[in-house]
């Protein structure tokens, strides 16, 4: 690396006032895990880079995922072949080099309650080991990703309690890969990238683009400016078509309900319920570092406008409470349902329902010259990026991300907790000395949740947070339950003042 890889509103002034300056040899517009990705994959070939964004890291589809790393078995059952190995390779990069402090494997069961038929489960089985073969084709070893196994009843009700044990005949267990926090991952993405030389800027937004400049607004302060580029790059998801209107998408949402802890009792697997009458879809129970489980996820297209943010509708809920309730003893009630959120897919346009379009990406080049990378998913967004740094043309050595670690890569840190090291990586020893230095740092933001003050005020000095949405919607996920967000507001204020 070359520099440092901190963000910060000081190093963003600084940067603002260089890219006026000087003809970068590419902009990237997003700083979603794509455009994060493709300004660290530019940036590390030797390019100088400019990459921007409307809001923040990871504004956008990229925190809204079910934090799945997975091998691409769903593609492989419909098919796309290309498509999951392609998953299974970028998987087995996440876990073994470029994340694997964030980047872990975490089992799951599925349930083989009465609606599930001894056909159903054959036939899952067999999915699952086509799913450990990828992972042999992609040389992912066993000890990072274990195989898949038939657990009897009693071992299926220790790993899930909350399972409703009539007529209950064992569960199959599988295991994938899941990355601690989506935001987290781009925000690691994005420092690497600025440690390369890469100027992250948030809160830029792109008015207008052209093959080789895009005028922008710096949303702080109202001024517009233009950055010139040898090339650009369009990697904003679902808003793609507002800035290269030649790029036809048809975005499908996607809900998650948010548990708190507890509701669901000791949870040490996830859980992979079948969709009625859907094929081989499934419902997701995703338990989290937190305590909190995500419940998802639903694939429906959306109609109309794209909102900055989607909303995640009643019908969404009701839907996962009525799957997640087939299998539990006690079903969750609809006041139990603490937050849910809802991401974008950004899908590109085709024939049949949005469940049906392919998860293929796509790299376009619009007549005026720029380059816009979309579809795919997080699991792949490297190989998206690279995809679209190769398709500027412009001169510069291949990519060599696929063994490039992310600020942060470490497995382990001795001494340290685990939940920091699981967070920070290699940085967890300097977000606890923050706490050991300053002792009113180590209070919690709010009663219940493990995240601290020291946590916030590591993101305002080093991870480019500038307001507190920045601090409660992504570098932390308090926000997603409402009435936390609310309690924790007035402390991420503070952790302005502190970090000065």
């Amino acid at each position: 690396m070359t520099m440092d890889s901190s963000l910060n509103a000081a190093r963003r002034a600084r940067e603002l006032g260089e890219v006026r300056e000087r003809v970068v040899d590419v902009l990237v517009v997003g700083l979603g895990a794509t455009g994060a990705g493709a300004a660290l994959d530019a940036a590390s070939r030797g390019l100088s880079v400019a990459a921007i964004d409307a809001y923040d890291l990871a504004f956008g589809t990229s925190r809204w995922s079910s934090k799945l790393i997975h091998g691409g078995l769903r593609y492989l059952a419909r098919g796309q072949v290309g498509v999951a190995k392609e998953s299974a390779v970028e998987r087995g990069v996440l876990l073994r080099h470029t994340a694997p402090h964030l980047v872990q494997a975490h089992p799951y069961l599925l349930a083989m309650t009465p609606r599930v038929s001894r056909t159903q489960a054959r036939l899952a089985m067999t999915g699952y080991r086509l799913g450990d073969a990828l992972r042999t084709a992609a040389g992912t070893p066993r000890r990072l990703l274990p195989g898949p196994s038939r657990i009897p009843a009693e071992r299926a009700l220790d790993l899930v309690p909350s399972l409703d044990p009539e007529g209950l005949r064992g569960a199959l267990l599988s295991w994938d890969g899941r990355v601690v926090d989506d935001a987290r991952l781009v925000v690691a993405i994005a420092r690497t990238a600025a440690a390369h030389g890469a100027r992250v800027l948030t809160r830029c937004r792109a008015l207008a683009l052209t093959g080789d400049s895009g005028l922008v607004r710096d949303e702080l302060t109202g001024e517009e400016f233009t950055i010139r580029a040898k090339a650009v790059v369009n990697a904003t998801g679902v808003w793609a078509g507002g800035l290269v209107p030649e790029v036809e998408l048809r975005p499908s949402r996607g809900t998650h309900l948010v548990l708190r802890p507890g509701t669901l009792g000791p949870l040490k697997a996830g859980l992979h319920v079948p969709i009625p009458d859907a094929g081989n879809r499934f419902a997701l129970v995703l338990p989290q570092l937190d305590g909190r489980v995500y419940v998802g996820l639903t694939d429906e297209p959306l109609d109309g406008p794209v909102p900055e943010v989607p909303e995640a509708p009643e019908s969404d809920v009701s839907f996962l409470l009525d799957v997640l309730g087939s299998v539990l003893a006690t079903p969750v009630r609809r006041d139990q349902v603490a937050g849910a959120y809802a991401g974008l897919r950004p899908l590109l346009a085709g024939g049949g329902g949005t469940a049906d379009l392919s998860r293929r990406h796509a790299v376009l080049r619009s007549p005026d010259g720029v380059v816009t990378v979309v579809g795919g998913k997080l699991t792949t967004y490297r190989r998206m990026a690279e995809d679209a740094i190769d398709a500027t043309g412009l001169p510069a050595p291949r990519s060599s991300t696929a063994r490039l670690p992310l600020v942060g890569a470490a497995r382990s840190g001795d001494g340290l907790p685990p939940r920091l090291v699981r967070r920070y990586g290699s940085e967890a020893a300097a977000v606890q000395d923050l706490g050991a230095r300053e002792p009113e740092l180590r209070r919690p933001v709010i009663d219940g949740q493990p995240t601290t003050l020291a946590e916030l005020v590591w993101a305002v000095r080093h991870e480019g947070a500038l307001v507190p949405d920045d601090l409660l919607d992504r570098r932390t996920r308090i926000g997603l339950i409402p009435e936390d967000r609310a309690a924790a507001l007035p402390t991420a204020e503070a952790a302005f003042g502190i970090s000065e």
